[in-house]
């Protein structure tokens, strides 16, 4: 009967065990305005602590959080953080639609006043609004122009504050600088300002802020295509190795199209490679990850490679990559000129107007794969060229450039094929080289991303010095003949 009651006993305990865990509350989603609180609690503990990554965690969630922006968010956020009668809480509330700041005045006299009234914020918390604030000007075409008024305000107020601690949201602030200027104006307009900001970033040394602003250069020469400048920038400046990922996702994505353009397709496949690795998920940031992938099969077009199938979901690419796998000249021109709109709007057409060359090498490869002898008719007619003397003159090319071995018998007007190169040789040790050389490259770039607790070791250090003073005084003490065997317990 015990063993009965017992049981009966432990299963009521489990089911209220489960009951309270049932009647858990879910946790409710967290305000826009409480959301905005708690940035700014990080903000400020960045500053006190001199800790910038409380500062950087604060900003993680600025992609997120300016879609849920509104005017009275915003007011909200403003007057419950700021001191009544505040001179920099009314320089923010003026950034604000009249007639909503009039409604909201009322809302708040009628509430509760405060046990505590707040005190005067840290610069940074300023800062951090007007970010907050140029965001929400720029999703109205009709405020364009006031959004680029306060953009000139905080950079101007930014500079003169001179806060190293305001160093990743100055980062943040050009971003918003460029798009400001890309919607309300011209890109090319904010070059000067960009550069005095960059030069005066290296020399202080503020690395955020320097990576930031060749991202914002580098985007405003080839937004224009002046690749020639964009290149001399690269050679001029040294991009900061402690900058954040999605920066160097960005540069790399540019230095991809500055060497694909310049006949590089090595350096900029692989760049585009780092690009596509450090790049934030698709979720996240969709039109870079398409813009990023798009180009790189390009490029690898132009190496010779075939891309893999998963990669594509437009069709657009497909086709064209179906052409140069074919070799189908015909193809590769209908789809060139059905799609040429969007090539030019993706900024990858003179690339793929490029691609000709290779169809046409690919069409030769495989008829003289096919075909021990063959007429310079009959490929004038397979390849869809314009006249023989054109096949004559790409076949003694695709001769000379070691893509198909054989030789045109002229007299006959035909291309006898010959034997085919064998695939092993020096290439293949090269090729493995430079896979190799991409992993270790990969590795010391994984150990460099690393982050260690700071003064770690200092702990291990402090309990082996404890270990073996306490060795000394045992070893001392059983010298003297003070310790017997009992006493030093099962570690001796």
């Amino acid at each position: 009967m015990a063993d009965v009651e017992m049981k009966l006993a432990d299963s009521k305990d489990k089911k209220d065990e489960e009951e309270t865990v049932v009647e858990e509350p879910k946790k409710e989603p967290e305000t826009p305005v409480s959301e905005i609180k708690s940035n700014i609690a990080l903000i400020e503990r960045a500053v006190s602590t001199l800790e910038p990554r409380f500062t950087h965690r604060a900003l993680r969630t600025l992609t997120g959080l300016r879609k849920k922006l509104d005017d009275t968010i915003l007011y909200t956020a403003i007057s419950e953080v700021y001191p009544k009668g505040s001179s920099v809480k009314d320089g923010l509330l003026l950034w604000l639609p009249t007639l909503e700041v009039a409604t909201q005045e009322m809302d708040v006299d009628t509430a509760a006043p405060p046990a505590k009234p707040p005190s005067e914020p840290l610069p940074e918390v300023e800062i951090y609004f007007r970010l907050l604030l140029i965001h929400q000007l720029l999703k109205s075409s009709d405020k364009y122009p006031k959004a680029l008024e306060l953009v000139h305000q905080t950079v101007e107020k930014m500079q003169a504050l001179n806060r190293r601690s305001m160093d990743p949201i100055a980062a943040k602030i050009w971003f918003a600088v460029e798009r400001a200027y890309e919607l309300g104006g011209e890109i090319a307009d904010a070059r000067p300002l960009f550069l005095a900001a960059q030069r005066t970033a290296s020399l202080r040394h503020d690395d955020e802020a320097q990576a930031s602003l060749i991202n914002r250069l580098l985007r405003s020469y080839l937004h224009y295509s002046l690749y020639d400048q964009a290149d001399k920038l690269v050679s001029k400046t040294t991009f900061p190795e402690s900058a954040a990922n999605p920066q160097y996702a960005r540069y790399h994505y540019f230095i991809g199209r500055i060497k694909a353009v310049q006949l590089n397709y090595s350096a900029a496949h692989s760049n585009l490679q780092q690009a596509i690795r450090r790049s934030p998920p698709a979720k996240v940031a969709p039109g870079f990850y398409q813009a990023v992938h798009k180009l790189f099969v390009v490029v690898e077009l132009l190496m010779g490679d075939i891309p893999d199938r998963s990669l594509f979901r437009h069709p657009r690419y497909f086709e064209i990559v179906k052409a140069v796998r074919t070799g189908s000249l015909s193809q590769f021109q209908t789809t060139l000129s059905k799609h040429a709109a969007q090539f030019e709007s993706d900024k990858t057409y003179t690339l793929i107007v490029r691609l000709r060359q290779n169809v046409i090498k690919t069409g030769i490869r495989r008829l003289s794969l096919s075909y021990s002898r063959i007429s310079l008719r009959d490929i004038c007619l397979k390849l869809h060229l314009d006249s023989e003397e054109d096949a004559e003159y790409i076949v003694g090319k695709a001769i000379r450039d070691g893509v198909i071995e054989g030789k045109i018998v002229h007299e006959k007007g035909w291309l006898e094929c010959g034997t085919q190169k064998n695939a092993y040789g020096s290439e293949v040790g090269e090729l493995f080289q430079r896979r190799i050389a991409y992993c270790l490259e990969l590795h010391n770039q994984s150990v460099k991303a690393m982050r260690y607790p700071l003064n770690a070791h200092r702990k291990e250090l402090a309990a082996a010095e404890g270990a073996r003073e306490r060795q000394k005084e045992l070893a001392k003490e059983i010298q003297d003949g003070d310790l017997d065997d009992d006493d030093m317990g099962e570690e001796f």
